[in-house]
């Protein structure tokens, strides 16, 4: 058996994960109902009971059950359901109480229950089986990472407030431990998609970089030579290591590559707000450095 046919007949290491909710899986794969309810919404009307009692799920076991012992011919490698294993599984006390169902009977009681809810389990049940395809651990890629860096900032201008906010949303959302880059590929453009639409709800800065700009006493950093040095060079070095050095040590398969794109990104990053502040505040070149035009995002981003 393939290791892909394996996955799909036994338990997978990754959980399916529907929003802020991971849906666990007794020991032949089957998927809790329960956890299904609580990431619908968990109204009562949609209690697993319900869906269980209702006549055409009753019909749709008894199918489900009559084809999976008719034959190991009829094993269907893009189920979860193996020979002559029954559809539903409860299970009494401990950790894992609870209503478990193969694969057919949870995307039809998404469907019972929504269209919207239904698609959501159809997409996190896709990106789950990519996962197990490419083995999870591939990560979005620096051009990636610097498209949803562009969406944050684009959105969140330099309200730091909004800015932290999105990126926490995102991680919280897509359950990454620390810097977006660790974000994995599959989850790229829903996490693009996420950031787009994202209700944005923090409150506006009165000033850049906690000073105050209706002062007259106002002290704009970007105005100091060796701040403008910075602002003009850590991009620059950024973007060197983004698009020549970094490429270079993947294909060496060097251990310091992500760590080296990481703490250049992290750097561009700030010089970047300084240099959208700047800008804001009618700075267009670096008055400091011989008249040198002041970077921006696209320019950072682009090769």
């Amino acid at each position: 058996m393939s290791n892909l046919t394996q996955n799909f007949a036994n338990p997978n290491t990754q959980p399916l994960v529907i929003g802020e909710f991971s849906i666990r899986q007794d020991e032949d794969g089957r998927y809790c109902l329960n956890d299904l309810h609580k990431a619908s919404g968990g109204l009562a009307k949609h209690k697993p009971s319900n869906f269980i009692r209702n006549q055409q799920t009753q019909e749709l076991i008894v199918e489900i059950e009559q084809v999976s012992d008719v034959s190991s011919a009829n094993f269907d490698r893009c189920s979860n359901m193996s020979i002559g294993q029954k559809a539903i599984n409860t299970i009494k006390g401990g950790v894992k109480q609870g209503m478990y169902v193969v694969e057919d009977l949870v995307y039809s009681y998404a469907m019972w229950i929504s269209a919207k809810f239904h698609l959501m389990v159809i997409r996190a049940y896709r990106a789950q089986v990519m996962e197990w395809m490419i083995g999870g651990k591939q990560t979005i890629s620096p051009e990636q990472a610097g498209i949803l860096y562009n969406i944050v900032h684009t959105r969140a201008g330099e309200n730091k407030n909004l800015i932290v906010q999105m990126w926490s949303r995102l991680k919280n959302h897509f359950k990454y431990s620390a810097s977006y880059r660790e974000l994995r590929a599959i989850h790229f453009e829903d996490a693009k998609h996420y950031l787009e639409v994202m209700d944005l709800k923090g409150k506006k800065e009165a000033s850049y970089f906690g000073f105050d700009d209706t002062s007259n006493q106002q002290y704009r950093p970007w105005q100091d030579e060796n701040v403008q040095f910075l602002m003009w060079y850590v991009p620059k070095l950024a973007k060197i290591i983004k698009n020549d050095i970094y490429p270079a040590l993947s294909m060496l398969r060097s251990e310091y590559s992500a760590q080296l794109i990481g703490y250049a990104q992290e750097a561009a990053c700030h010089a970047n707000l300084l240099n959208r502040a700047a800008r804001k505040n009618g700075l267009t070149h670096y008055d400091q450095l011989g008249g040198q035009p002041i970077h921006t995002i696209e320019w950072y981003l682009a090769k």
